[in-house]
């Protein structure tokens, strides 16, 4: 019976998706535009491999045909001067479609069928009554190559001729102004011909997009080979750290969100680097996307090449350690050869000492650990000398780089400082330095009084945290201090943030009454409602959220900001929606190196929740959570072999230590 109600709850959620979302879910774990809902629309969606990046604009037009164009970005490819935007860049109209004949005709316009998105671009469209083409866009996963794959099938009764003539042309950029000097831009088709078609054959035509350093031989792409790569590295993505709820929207967002979170990493001449993308930042690191978003979360999803990246990252930063207590850089950029720290400190080493003593925990390795202890130590020295009289942190800006006021000491920066004593206090023993634990502790401790003591107070009628001294407008970043646990003011705070002066439907405003949103704020605030316990609150906008995100009108991945960069797919927010579920919904914070405190917090009209492949701690493991009887849930933790089984009461915290 259980099983049956959630099999009942699930389909419920399923009928329930709104009626004017743009795209629905399709059983292969793709979403699909299709249907009544093909009308004249634009969306664009990035796509990364290790060696090039692309934003797919596409949309289907007036008269019903689609169109493709990419904006490719070859990281590697440094342009002058070598800044943080110094990537290749080029926005490419060619298709080829554009090139294909049928019957001595030249097909210039299809009318779209369905689109279909997965890691892949699929578009399936009508050329005549009788022929239909099936195009599927993707980057190479190693190779600095856009593929573009064409399948023109004869579903007519007649014999089709189809001619895809030669294509190979090459535009050379100016040698001043590239690093290496003239790079080579080619779109190619691999296998022109003619073939004639009899009724029910089809014919597969492949090609690319590609950028080299001129000289260098030109690339010949098994493109067959290509799309299974992507498919595989897409599947394994998936594979790990699976989330089975009773809610499919929330199960196939995060199941998207693992592949924009993971794929954003390039092979640059200083090592792996996660980027965040959006045609401007590439083959750079910064303290906040990389060191605090999105590397904690790497050891979860297991995937080896974003756990290299993170270390990278850390180490990189570890560079910049000083006995003169000058600050990190808060960008290290062109490959790792270069800085960028225009907005001074933003509270930098906060972030960074955040994310390298999770990292460290949650990645289970010794080794690593060593390697990061002196950069979290540094850090956290760093941030105490940088307390102020009333002992919170000081700090130029914080991560919004003055776009937004931030005062002489914000709540963001003190909260991750907090976070990271805490962590760090974990650290300490396994570090053979026992006696940092209990300084660690107490200072988090003072410091968390001395946060409700500087930041708490009457914010337009709600008993919150004003974001610095002096602030009298909501802001969304009040939500920092319950993701850390800090929760003396949360029912006024999450009254706050989810009241119409913050919330809309895109998310959380980052100051009442503007129209700007940035997606990171909403989804740190819905992963401390959860933390904090209001989880009914919490799960009706987290569904709405991810509903509007993963089948509405930009899809299907989370959002860097709105109006600045037009909503890009910058990647590290995918890491952020992830951590909703596994920190917020679940409630996993790491220990020790293969233990965990986990405070789970089922909804009540779930009967049961699961991740599956847990990949932290060296380890692949399962946690479930189920309803028993009221508030009593059993929590069972799968290790191969061990299994341990745990009463507890839904929001209650336990310790588990794998086996």
């Amino acid at each position: 019976m259980k099983r049956l109600s959630l099999f009942l709850f699930a389909a419920l959620i399923a009928v329930a998706v709104s009626a004017d979302t743009r795209w629905s879910m399709a059983s292969d774990g793709s979403i699909v535009w299709q249907g009544s809902q093909l009308t004249a629309h634009d969306d664009h969606v990035e796509m990364s491999g290790k060696r090039v990046s692309v934003v797919l604009r596409y949309g289907v037009q007036a008269d019903g045909s689609v169109k493709v164009n990419k904006g490719m970005v070859w990281p590697m490819l440094r342009t002058v001067p070598n800044n943080t935007h110094a990537s290749l860049m080029r926005r490419i109209e060619w298709d080829m479609l554009d090139e294909l004949v049928l019957n001595n005709y030249r097909a210039s316009r299809d009318k779209a069928e369905r689109i279909t998105l997965k890691g892949t671009l699929r578009v399936e469209s009508r050329l005549t009554q009788n022929a239909r083409a099936i195009r599927t866009y993707f980057p190479s996963t190693e190779q600095p190559a856009v593929v573009e794959i064409m399948t023109i099938v004869n579903d007519g009764d007649k014999d089709l001729k189809v001619t895809l003539p030669y294509h190979n042309n090459i535009a050379l950029t100016d040698p001043a102004k590239g690093v290496r000097g003239a790079y080579a831009v080619r779109t190619i088709v691999y296998n022109p011909q003619v073939v004639t078609l009899a009724k029910g054959d089809s014919v597969t035509f492949t090609g690319a997009v590609f950028a080299t350093v001129e000289g260098e031989p030109a690339l010949k792409l098994d493109c067959a080979a290509e799309l299974k790569k992507r498919e595989a590295l897409v599947d394994e993505l998936q594979g790990n750290l699976q989330l089975l709820t009773p809610d499919p929207i929330i199960n196939r967002m995060f199941a998207f969100s693992k592949v924009r979170a993971c794929e954003s990493i390039y092979e640059t001449a200083g090592g792996p680097m996660h980027g965040p993308g959006g045609e401007s930042y590439y083959a750079a690191i910064w303290a906040n996307d990389q060191a605090e978003y999105v590397n904690p979360y790497f050891p979860f999803v297991g995937y080896a090449y974003g756990n290299a990246s993170a270390l990278n990252s850390y180490l990189m930063f570890a560079r910049f350690m000083n006995d003169d207590m000058k600050p990190i850089p808060s960008s290290i950029i062109a490959e790792g050869k270069d800085t960028w720290n225009g907005a001074g400190d933003r509270g930098d080493a906060a972030m960074i000492a955040y994310g390298a003593a999770r990292y460290a925990l949650a990645r289970g390795d010794k080794a690593e650990a060593t390697q990061l202890w002196p950069l979290i130590k540094w850090c956290l020295d760093f941030c105490k000398h940088k307390l102020n009289k009333e002992g919170v942190v000081l700090s130029d800006h914080d991560e919004l780089e003055g776009r937004f006021p931030a005062g002489e000491a914000n709540l963001c920066t003190s909260s991750l400082y907090y976070d990271a004593l805490l962590s760090a206090a974990c650290l300490a023993p396994l570090m053979g330095e026992p006696q940092l634990s209990k300084i660690f502790n107490a200072e988090a401790k003072t410091l968390r009084k001395n946060i409700n003591t500087y930041f708490a107070g009457p914010v337009e009628g709600f008993n919150t945290y004003a974001y610095y001294k002096g602030n009298d407008i909501l802001r969304s970043w009040i939500c920092i201090p319950l993701v850390m646990g800090i929760d003396e003011k949360a029912a006024a705070t999450l009254d706050a943030l989810f009241s119409p002066r913050l919330w809309t439907e895109n998310g959380m405003l980052t100051q009442a009454g503007t129209e700007t949103f940035w997606d990171r704020s909403t989804l740190y605030a819905l992963r401390g409602a959860f933390y904090v316990g209001a989880t009914e609150r919490a799960l009706d906008f987290l569904h709405r959220y991810s509903e509007t995100r993963l089948l509405g009108e930009h899809v299907p991945y989370a959002i860097e900001a709105w109006p600045e960069g037009q909503q890009r797919h910058l990647s590290a927010e995918s890491g952020l929606y992830g951590r909703i579920i596994t920190e917020g919904l679940f409630g996993l914070r790491p220990t020790g190196f293969n233990s965990f405190d986990i405070t789970p917090h089922l909804p009540e009209a779930w009967p049961e929740m699961e991740l599956r492949h847990v990949r932290a701690f060296g380890a692949d493991f399962d946690v479930k959570v189920e309803r028993i009887k009221g508030a009593k849930l059993r929590l069972v933790v799968t290790n191969g072999n061990s299994t341990q089984t745990i009463t507890l009461n839904n929001g209650q915290t336990k310790r588990v230590v794998l086996k």
